[in-house]
């Protein structure tokens, strides 16, 4: 069985986590750091950003590919995966600094999707749904 949703929702993570290695590389090339954080602040943030993205992202995507397994959540769950998505982009931008919001929208965007998918897991497990 093909589930579309999640299939086109890990594509879209694949991107940017591949996004996040790019600017982590970016600022190792310009500040010569080859090996961990070298005491660079900024390097620390983009390694933290990206790790907080490996993180979150696979049991975010296994709750969504059981869901999408329901049968039950057509209609919400796109909507929902690209607002975690999204949010896992503002929270990189929020950990540069240059959005500072960007970090906690991707922190809440986050939580919320995954309290709310475990949630309809749970309830969806014992026929609530």
């Amino acid at each position: 069985m093909v589930l579309p949703t999640t299939l086109c929702l890990a594509a879209a993570g694949a991107v940017i986590n591949c996004w996040l290695m790019i600017r982590i590389g970016q600022v190792r090339m310009a500040r010569k750091i080859e090996l961990g954080d070298g005491g660079d602040a900024f390097l620390l943030a983009r390694m933290r950003a990206q790790a907080n993205f490996i993180e979150t992202a696979p049991l975010t995507l296994i709750l969504f590919a059981l869901v999408e397994l329901t049968g039950k959540g057509s209609w919400w769950l796109g909507p929902v995966g690209a607002i975690f998505m999204l949010g896992r982009v503002a929270h990189a931008i929020g950990m540069d600094g240059k959005f500072k919001a960007g970090r906690a929208i991707g922190t809440v965007t986050a939580l919320l999707a995954q309290l709310g998918l475990a949630t309809f897991a749970v309830l969806a497990s014992v026929n609530l749904i």
